[in-house]
């Protein structure tokens, strides 16, 4: 065989194997696919598991809640490793042996409904409201701060506390200020919110609302205009007030339900105490009721220096003279003629806050209650 002959032959073998390695790559890569395809398909067809909470340990099986509140004895897995009651485990549909143990991740369903926050409220800014700071730091702040107190003198603290007087005079602000000063979750909800459409749903949110509370205890629920919620029953009326009735049913139970020196407490709030069913304020409940009244002369003007405390108030402005001219004015009514004096000013692109801009403010205050108070009337006189 000549030289030439040679190098042709060399030239075939080398790209036949160049061409075999690629089609043993391809086909490689072609199988690693099919088996990954396969993979899935084989998870297309497996039925999917259930989330399920441990109950109880029996042995070597365990008693399991599936998610409709249904209890079943089951088997354990062998890799399932140790249980214990309040785990979340996979179940299998079938037969709902347990599979495996799980991060325990509760979902409530009251998130819209509620505000959870940690709030910053110092009781520095609550003004004129010394009495009611008083009562709401010993039935709140104090068994939450101090519990073996009431261990020690063989007494149990009110569960709660209602909080009644018109509007705007503070009653939300009592709460967040005892929920900052005992480092507490604050879950504020309002009573016309638990009051659902269909039958059972408020009181499934009312019964989250306390899981939610215990979830993340410390913590304080306030219900703010409960009288939607907790208003005198009566003995027939529509399918929505038996369904209010239901609700509230709810309410009482879970007050009843938990320990009086628990992490939770609970401050009701509204303006109507007159229509209140007692179930909620006898003993053992809402207890301890504390009224929060328009402020007298010397709160207001303890209020008017709280919100005009970062102003730039003229040299010639005299508090108390102001304070007279806010007579049977709000907590609430107070802070909005601060607001709206400093309108006046950035009007005028002053800094400074005249005499005339608080006259001005009160004037507008009392213009605008006078129109509401006037609709009100007209509306419901």
């Amino acid at each position: 065989m000549n030289a030439n002959n040679k190098n042709i032959l060399d030239s075939v073998i080398y790209s036949y194997s160049t061409t075999t390695n690629q089609l043993d790559e391809e086909n490689r890569i072609l199988k690693e696919t099919l088996d990954k395809l396969k993979g899935e398909l084989d998870k297309y067809k497996q039925p999917p598991l259930m989330v399920c909470e441990v109950f109880e340990i029996t042995g070597d099986g365990a008693l399991i809640k599936i998610p409709n509140g249904n209890q079943f004895s089951v088997n354990v897995s062998s890799d399932c490793g140790a249980l214990k009651p309040g785990d979340m485990v996979l179940a299998e549909q079938k037969n709902l042996t347990v599979i495996k143990k799980i991060q325990s991740v509760k979902v409530f369903n009251v998130d819209k409904f509620v505000i959870v926050e940690k709030p910053t409220v110092p009781w520095k800014d609550v003004g004129g409201l010394d009495d009611q700071i008083r009562e709401i730091k010993e039935v709140i702040e104090l068994p939450l701060l101090k519990p073996e107190l009431f261990v020690k003198v063989g007494i149990q603290p009110p569960k709660g506390v209602l909080l009644y007087g018109p509007p705007g005079t503070g009653k939300t602000l009592l709460a967040k200020a005892v929920a900052a000063s005992t480092n507490s979750t604050f879950i504020g909800v309002v009573g016309s919110e638990l009051v659902q459409k269909f039958i059972g749903e408020g009181a499934k949110l009312v019964k989250e609302i306390f899981e939610l509370a215990r979830e993340k205890a410390p913590s304080v629920i306030f219900i703010d205009e409960i009288d939607a919620l907790a208003a005198t029953r009566i003995e027939v009326g529509t399918s929505g007030e038996r369904e209010v009735n239901r609700t509230f049913m709810q309410l009482l139970s879970e007050l009843d339900g938990f320990k009086p020196l628990d992490n939770v407490k609970v401050i009701g709030a509204t303006n109507r105490k007159d229509i209140l069913d007692p179930a909620i304020i006898r003993p053992g409940r809402l207890d301890r009721l504390i009224h929060v009244p328009l402020p007298p002369k010397e709160a207001r003007e303890q209020i008017f220096r709280i919100h005009s405390g970062k102003m730039k108030l003229d040299a010639a402005i005299s508090v108390k003279d102001l304070v007279e001219m806010m007579e049977n004015f709000s907590g609430a009514e107070i802070r909005a003629v601060c607001t709206e004096a400093g309108y006046f000013a950035i009007r005028e692109n002053r800094f400074k806050i005249l005499k005339k801009d608080l006259e001005r403010a009160i004037d507008k205050v009392k213009e605008t209650e006078s129109k509401e108070g006037k609709d009100y009337m007209r509306m419901f006189g």
